[in-house]
């Protein structure tokens, strides 16, 4: 097997888990806590009752709300400014993937030069954030335990990978309870997201046993349980176990990395600000088709976690990514790229952006220009 390095955080999982913010803030040496969250997390009462939790430990807390889905450069900006201004000491990040990664980029930019597209890419951030902690509401991103922040440049029309072991948050409190405020489309979204996660770290042509381990299981409790989220809202069990599922599947690829159905997904985010999780539910099933002769046994054990028999038909790669393409529409993820304002005309420059990223990097197919441009026709 060789050498493995796995890096995951601390983190507490279970109902009211959120609720040790303030406590292990204070253990962390906190004083004054910038708290980054969005408009729809804070007005669900998360961001409210972490402030309370903070202010019941003796910490003050600087909000910063200014958060939209697929962050910004802007955001991260605005975000430093405050921590500076207000004399912050530490970050408190309440929400899904985009308060969480323009979190980590604030953290980075509070105690590094430049801007934050400095550190664009693997292992080039010299200087450790502050102390983070993260209270993630949603079931998908896992960003609260992954080296992963995706940020957007709105100048060259991407999403930024920065990867890092510094990006790790200090402690990741994962209480399934955030999660019943979920909409269906982004309870679907972040599932599909999360399935994503699993499948493509599980074929990573760097993934090994430990990681194999995380994925393989979050891709079983997504197949059984993103169905009964989707139909019983409000059932705390199936929610618990989305979000372990998203915890295993975020291990999983903190470690192993993605593969091309990420590097296609970032690139239709920075040119069309689109929905991630559910980009990747149109992208994966294509992604298969054309990854499948890399990582035959792997896929089949996908397969056959899906119902699906592989063996039964030399058509294999079609059964599975039938089987997927399907499993997305049963849940409500039914559109495609072109109802995203996605055109043939498009599909260059996107696939010009797809081959830079580095989760393309591990995929476990080598992927041409013309291959990704035939891989996003498909999904039109």
């Amino acid at each position: 097997m060789g050498i493995q390095k796995f890096l995951a955080p601390e983190f507490v999982f279970g109902p009211g888990a959120r609720k040790l913010c303030g406590r292990y803030l204070r253990n962390l040496g906190a004083g004054r806590v910038l708290v980054v969250s969005d408009s729809g997390v804070a007005g669900s009462g998360w961001t409210d009752e972490a402030v309370l939790s903070l202010e019941a430990e003796g910490l003050s807390a600087v909000r910063f709300q200014g958060v939209r889905v697929n962050p910004r450069m802007n955001q991260v900006e605005e975000g430093t400014r405050l921590y500076r201004d207000s004399g912050c000491d530490s970050v408190l990040a309440v929400g899904g993937g985009s308060p969480i990664d323009c979190a980590k980029a604030i953290g980075v930019m509070s105690a590094n030069p430049g801007s934050i597209a400095d550190y664009e890419g693997i292992d080039r951030i010299p200087r450790p954030g502050p102390p983070l902690v993260c209270i993630p509401t949603t079931a998908g991103s896992a960003a609260e335990v992954s080296q992963f922040a995706i940020i957007g440049d709105e100048g060259r029309r991407i999403k930024m990978a920065i990867v890092s072991r510094v990006l790790v948050p200090d402690v990741a409190l994962i209480d399934p309870e955030t999660t019943v405020t979920l909409d269906p489309f982004q309870t679907a979204a972040g599932g599909i997201d999360a399935l994503t996660h699993a499948v493509e770290a599980y074929v990573s042509n760097v993934s090994s046993p430990i990681t194999d381990i995380h994925a393989v299981e979050a891709i079983r409790v997504v197949e059984a349980w993103l169905p009964r989220c989707i139909a019983e809202p409000k059932n705390l069990e199936a929610r618990t176990e989305m979000l372990r599922a998203s915890l295993e599947a975020g291990l999983a690829f903190s470690n192993a990395i993605l593969g091309l159905a990420h590097a296609l997904s970032h690139a239709v985010g920075g040119m069309f600000d689109s929905s991630h999780g559910e980009a990747n539910g149109i992208l994966l099933p294509e992604v298969v088709r054309f990854n499948y002769p890399a990582s035959a046994s792997k896929y089949d054990l996908v397969a056959r976690i899906f119902g699906v028999e592989p063996q039964a038909s030399p058509k294999a790669a079609d059964l599975l990514a039938d089987r997927l393409a399907a499993f997305a529409a049963s849940i409500g993820i039914t559109a495609r790229l072109g109802d995203q304002g996605i055109s043939r005309a498009d599909l260059p420059a996107l696939a010009e952006r797809a081959a830079r990223d580095p989760c393309a990097l591990t995929n476990p197919r080598e992927a041409s220009i013309r291959d990704i441009e035939d891989i996003y026709e498909r999904c039109i």
